[in-house]
């Protein structure tokens, strides 16, 4: 792990299914960052069409690493995964149907890495659990983001306010589309971040229940107010498709889980962690082992003692890439 503050490996974890026909382009933005110290990491959810091949050709680049699973776990889970198999000092997450800004990830890293932020007096820190006066460490760098729809129309997302529609709804008024919110799924965030709070919740809201465990556990999280990343919604896109956008029966019963929990922090004051649980985790495929390595993180000890199994098999060459 590259453990230098002020230059930290960046690690662009990259979850895909069944996106052969655009997970290049996701693939191409990402290494061409130009934040210098970056690991490239696909994570192909047992995908059925043609991803291998089309990713076969960034197998030379020694910042490039291809991981497909042996098992479909959905989005939630194969982040997870990606988290479990890295272990750089940030990461951030970018969907195959995104393309970042060159410089998107360099701007967060800035931000990330400031040691010029205070906790301005002028604000009540104690609700957060800081110190009025104290430096601050920044958790998650967020950007904005232009939205591209199926319709063509095209959406700059500036909506900041956004972050805490599950806490106040009541200030959501005037948006433009349905879930026009702040992007956290391609967030940087620091690694230590998921020692304290944890991974993802496995469930289609993931990033919306991850933004609120953040935000109730007092983390920092810093919006740079500049359009980094383009962001196209296709048909078959999450919050496009039938039977998981947004007025679908599978989305509305995770809104409920989200609101929950976002009840329960209004009453107690408190958000439990959600230690990383991958029981079904396995890999059929790596394209360069020496780039997995395990992270510091929350996990729960069953899926702590299968990474270990899974590493110690790739390293006596009984899972070897092909």
């Amino acid at each position: 792990m590259n453990s230098d503050p002020l230059a930290p490996l960046v690690d662009i974890v990259i979850p895909t299914y069944n996106r052969a026909h655009l997970v290049e382009g996701a693939i191409r933005a990402s290494l061409d960052q130009s934040w210098w110290n970056i690991r490239v990491t696909v994570v192909d959810d047992a995908s059925t069409d043609a991803t291998l091949e089309v990713v076969r050709p960034f197998f030379t680049d020694p910042k490039f690493n291809y991981i497909r699973l042996s098992n479909n776990l959905g989005t939630a889970l194969a982040k997870n995964a990606g988290l479990l198999l890295t272990d750089g000092g940030a990461v951030t997450f970018h969907d195959s149907d995104d393309l970042p800004h060159r410089d998107k990830v360099l701007h967060q890293v800035r931000v990330l890495t400031a040691k010029n932020i205070g906790a301005d007096e002028c604000l009540n820190w104690a609700m957060a659990g800081k110190r009025a006066g104290q430096r601050l460490a920044v958790s998650a760098a967020l950007t904005h983001h232009v939205l591209i729809l199926p319709d063509g129309r095209r959406v700059e997302i500036r909506r900041d306010i956004s972050l805490v529609d599950d806490i106040f709804p009541n200030l959501q008024m005037g948006s433009q589309v349905p879930g026009e919110w702040t992007h956290v799924n391609s967030g940087l965030f620091r690694s230590d971040v998921f020692r304290r709070v944890g991974g993802f919740e496995n469930c289609i809201e993931e990033d919306r229940e991850f933004r609120n465990r953040l935000i109730f556990s007092g983390e920092v999280l810093w919006v740079i107010p500049e359009l980094l990343l383009t962001k196209i919604e296709t048909r078959d896109s999450l919050t496009q498709s039938a039977i998981s956008d947004y007025d679908s029966e599978r989305r509305k019963a995770d809104r409920k889980i989200v609101w929950q929990k976002a009840q329960q922090w209004r009453e107690s004051g408190c958000i439990e962690p959600v230690p990383v649980h991958v029981p079904d985790l396995a890999l059929d495929y790596v394209s360069n082992p020496n780039l997995l390595h395990p992270r510091d993180m929350l996990v729960s000890a069953p899926t702590a003692s299968l990474v270990q199994t899974i590493l110690s098999d790739i390293r006596s060459s009984r899972l070897v890439a092909q």
